[in-house]
């Protein structure tokens, strides 16, 4: 009889996994089912739900949840993807002696993992964290979560929304704060296209990411260092990470974002976002093997320095492990939510960020990770 796998996919900071008919791992999901059957793989591909901006702690816990609910056959191997900071939840419910809860029994499903896949994963911190402490990154970010949600829905925002968001981050000044009047009202207007029963949905999903933010300050580099030095890797298990560079904003990227207003207002977004991302300070980061470096500098022609990010992490931040794929994207690229609305189900991007990257290295990312979880298994 053939081994049966499971897959935990594991969302990260925008963590909703399904909202409805919105799947934060729609296209992964549907790929692995897909390549797995081809070769001739019993798999079930769980997606988790995970608290969206709790703690790293309390996300683990969900991940356990999951596993117990999902994962009936003992014995058969268990391998956890996770997305950003996913992958830090995953390294933490492996990590021998972890205590998530006093009626928790970790070991019993930890001690069954095989592999832990990390993709744009913050393993030295971000930057961004910091920004997001303030008050304005706080409100910032539960419009972001909204806005990826609205886009997955709707193809794309509001016009009329996306220039108020562009004017207001072009003259958002750190010293002269913001009005919060301005994001009520963006929230207001966006939650207005959502049925009635959605918009409850997406209420206590944003009122998640704002009662709760104990993840943003253990994302700072200071706050995973700690994170680091008691979260040991688990022996058996075998680490893989896939790494994430995208072009710094410039002229050429604003010049292949096109001439629709709508692309160039959200490349200012992402340009926002990247230059509060590429401040690490390289001490923050570990140096990387050799085998890390061979595999970086083949990928990128040289190895990324400390500004290198995908727009969120920054790249030698998400160095974890084996370097499985090391590929040009942002930081939403490699789980499907690029611009390719040709393709069945499409693919909605909403970060445009001018990387390139298309279904062609989807699959190839994809399939890379499809043999490291299939090896020596």
């Amino acid at each position: 009889m053939a081994t049966k796998h499971y897959i935990l996919l594991v969302p990260g900071f925008f963590g909703f996994a399904n909202l409805g008919e919105l799947l934060y791992f729609g296209h992964v999901r549907d790929y692995f089912v897909a390549e797995m059957k081809a070769r001739g793989v019993d798999v079930e591909v769980v997606q988790v739900l995970t608290h969206p901006t709790g703690s790293i702690r309390t996300r683990a816990g969900d991940l356990l949840k999951s596993i117990e609910a999902h994962v009936k056959d003992d014995d058969c191997p268990i391998h956890l993807v996770g997305h950003s900071t996913g992958g830090l939840d995953a390294r933490l419910f492996v990590s021998p002696g972890v205590l998530l809860g006093d009626d928790m029994d970790v070991e019993r499903f930890a001690r069954r993992v095989r592999t832990v896949v990390t993709l744009s994963t913050p393993h030295a911190g971000t930057p961004l964290a910091s920004f997001f402490l303030g008050l304005f990154g706080q409100k910032l970010l539960q419009l972001l979560s909204l806005f990826t949600v609205y886009v997955l829905r709707f193809g794309r925002l509001p016009l009329s929304v996306a220039f108020r968001f562009g004017s207001l981050i072009t003259r958002w000044d750190e010293q002269l704060g913001f009005r919060p009047t301005l994001l009520d009202q963006l929230f207001e207007q966006l939650l207005g296209d959502f049925s009635a029963e959605r918009r409850e949905e997406l209420v206590r999903f944003l009122g998640d990411v704002g009662n709760d933010a104990s993840l943003v300050p253990q994302l700072t580099p200071e706050g995973i260092d700690l994170f680091n030095a008691s979260c040991q890797d688990r022996p058996g298990v075998r680490y893989g990470s896939v790494i994430t560079q995208a072009r710094p904003p410039s002229l050429r990227t604003r010049l292949g974002a096109g001439l629709d207003p709508y692309a160039q207002i959200t490349h200012t977004v992402y340009a926002f976002l990247y230059g509060r991302t590429q401040r690490m300070p390289l001490t923050a980061i570990a140096p990387p093997t050799p085998a890390q470096t061979a595999a970086l500098v083949e990928a990128y022609g040289a190895l990324p320095g400390p500004q290198a990010c995908d727009g969120i992490v920054p790249t030698r931040s998400q160095v974890y492990g084996r370097v499985l794929a090391a590929v040009r994207a942002d930081h939403l690229d490699a789980i499907g939510h690029f611009d390719q609305p040709a393709h069945r189900p499409p693919h909605v991007d909403w970060l445009i960020s001018g990387s390139g990257f298309r279904r062609l290295h989807f699959e190839r990312l994809w399939r890379t990770v499809v043999d490291f979880i299939l090896l020596q298994t």
